[in-house]
This record gives C-alpha cells, structure tokens and sequence, in this order.
C-alpha cells in the first residue's frame, strides 16, 4: 500500500487527513511546524506527537521532497536548482537574491502545454502537473539549501510562480502550496510577497479570486488581438478584452490587490512607439503596474531583444501616459535561469518538440 505523501498537505489538506485515521485536529498544527518550519521528515523526531500517532504515521504516510540533482550559481548570486522528479523528468527552480529580499520562482508543471513562442519552457512540449508536494517542496528544498541570514531569518522572503509551466493549469495542487506559503504555521509569507502569473486562464482568474489571496500577474506581451495570439495562442480563447475584464474583477479595492502586467520586449515584434499607444490604451483606467521584461534568448529561437534604446523609450513612453512601468533586471542569463529561459527535462506527451525540428526542418 502506498503512503501518503503529507509534504503538499495544506492546513484544511491534514485536517482531512487526520480525521480519516481518528486523530485530534489539533495535531495538524504541530505537523506543519514539523515539516515545514523545523524540515523534520522523520516522524519519530516529531517529539511533541504521541508515540502511538508517529508509529501510525511512519505506516501510511511519508514527508518525501523532491532532490536536487544539480545547482549552478550565476555571477550575479543567483542559483538555479534542477530537480528530479520520481517519474524521471527534471524541474528548474531559481532562486534571486536581492537587498532586503530573496525570490524564488517555482515551477508548477513538467513543461508547459501553452506553447507560448518565446518561451524556452514551452518549446520543452509537456508531462504532467506537478503534485502539490513537489510544488511546495521547491520551497522546502530552497530553505533546507540557503538556511537563514546572520539574524536568524529565512532568506527566501518572495515566492513568485514563474517557473515552468502555467499554474492555473494545474489548479488545486497549486492553491494547496500556495496556502502553504501563507500559513502562519508553515512559511508564513504575506500575500503581497505571493504572486501567480497567468497567460490569461480567465475562468481560473475568477475562481482564484474566491479561494486564495495572492498578488497576479498576467503574462501580457501584446496589446492587440491579432498579435498576441501569434505568441500566445491561449489569447484565441480569451481574448485581451476578455482578460482585462477578468483582471478588472479580480482587483478588490478593499484588500487591495495587486496585479502586474507582464510584457516581454521583442525587437521589432512588439516594441514601436505604436505598441506603446496601443498598450498605454488598453490599460487605461485599469490599477495595474507594468513589467517590461527584456527577452532573454534561448537555443532554437528567432526572436531578439529590443535596445536598450527602445527599452528606455518605451518604459518612458508608458511613465509619461501617467502608468507605472519599470524594466525587470536580468538575473541568472549566465546559467540559463533568467525569464523566459527554464527547460528542465521534459519527456514530452505533446509530440510538440517533433513537430517544432519538423517545421523548421521544412523551412530550411
């Protein structure tokens, strides 16, 4: 029989859990300090459980993080993990530090089935959703590897569910390790410092609204229709109109939510002054601050970079409509772990990456 894996377990997750084998509820709080705040895996360690309940456990449940297989660390501080999953796929997981703050960005799926064009992730083709323990145990592993500052602080302050996949794809699993990073008794990282990036799942936008309180943010990249479904084919389904409106929904004045604009800058693809109109258009009257991300390259692709040049201009272009835009430094492009850039290994269901060396053998 196999064990129950208690790492992606949420509080209402254990609470379940505990009430399926006659266990006080009150144990579940004492179990998430264990694994998630003190990284204890072995239950006989659990010390303040009873000797009954952790011979219990040790039968039918197990606290199993992924493994890290491999670590690169960029010049600039940045660490890139790839993690082996137990059905022989690889993830990335990458983690920023910065001044005052560390950010890890965390996959949600063995590749991605959104085949956005300029992202190295979707090129991989797809596998399967991550479980919620494989999520949440990118954190855990981040904690065990970094430990704490010099005052006894967690290094990772930041959460962002950037890495490979699309996280509203993978729904459940993903609230699950999300409302463990806000559990007091597990991670304890505030909302503001929790943000979720979309490329546009507007069904799912709604219902995150409902049952998680997190910082969004939507993977934009064009201000019109006909464009954006070029890179983003999801947008023939959810249109930008759409997606804005649902964005729209999603801001509550009253706990002030935030929402960023994710926009990729490519050399002449989506980066004119007229662009720039377009972009400045549509946001109007919507709260939203805006991300202007230079591309990052990857092998096999065609798109570039836009100049710094145009990079400025554009970021002043949209500063002086009255929006709030700042360009994202890049980080990690030496180990390959800058935006855009997460592969990982991904055994591919979706023949995509077949068809992708098919069509540019073609067109050769």
């Amino acid at each position: 029989m196999s064990r129950t894996n208690l790492l992606g377990l949420d509080l209402k997750g254990l609470e379940g859990f505990f009430a399926e084998i006659g266990e006080k509820p009150f144990r579940v709080r004492q179990l998430l300090q264990w694994i998630h705040q003190y990284r204890v895996v072995d239950f006989s360690e659990m010390t303040n459980l009873s000797k009954v309940l952790r011979q219990k456990l040790e039968e039918i449940a197990e606290v199993t993080p992924p493994e890290i297989v491999q670590e690169h660390i960029s010049k600039d501080g940045t660490r890139k993990w790839i993690i082996k999953l137990s059905c022989g796929n690889s993830i990335e997981t990458v983690y920023i530090p910065e001044n005052g703050r560390g950010t890890l960005c965390v996959s949600s799926q063995v590749g991605c089935a959104l085949a956005c064009t300029f992202c190295s992730t979707a090129q991989q083709g797809f596998n399967r959703n991550l479980t919620a323990s494989e999520i949440i145990g990118q954190l855990w592993l981040a904690n065990e590897a970094l430990g704490k500052d010099p005052k006894g602080n967690r290094v990772v302050t930041n959460v962002v569910m950037m890495g490979m996949g699309e996280p509203l794809a993978n729904y459940d699993n993903v609230i699950s390790a999300m409302n463990l990073m806000r559990d007091d008794l597990a991670y304890g990282i505030s909302w503001r410092r929790v943000t979720l990036s979309t490329s546009g799942m507007v069904p799912m936008i709604d219902k995150l609204r409902e049952d998680c309180h997190v910082s969004l943010a939507i993977s934009l990249h064009a201000a019109n229709d006909e464009l954006r479904s070029k890179i983003i084919p999801l947008n023939d389904k959810y249109p930008i109109a759409v997606l804005l409106a649902a964005c729209k929904r999603y801001i509550d004045v009253e706990q002030r939510r935030h929402i960023t604009i994710e926009y990729v800058l490519l050399k002449g693809v989506n980066d004119s002054v007229q662009d720039g109109n377009d972009l400045i258009r549509i946001l109007k009257g919507l709260s939203v601050k805006i991300n202007l991300i230079p591309f990052n390259p990857f092998p096999g692709t065609d798109f570039q970079c836009s100049s710094r040049t145009v990079q400025m201009r554009f970021k002043q272009q949209l500063i002086d409509a009255g929006l709030i835009a700042t360009i994202r430094k890049t980080r990690g492009d030496d180990i390959v772990a800058a935006c855009g850039q997460l592969a990982g290994e991904v055994q591919d269901r979706t023949k995509r990456t077949q068809k992708i060396a098919q069509a540019k053998a073609v067109a050769s």
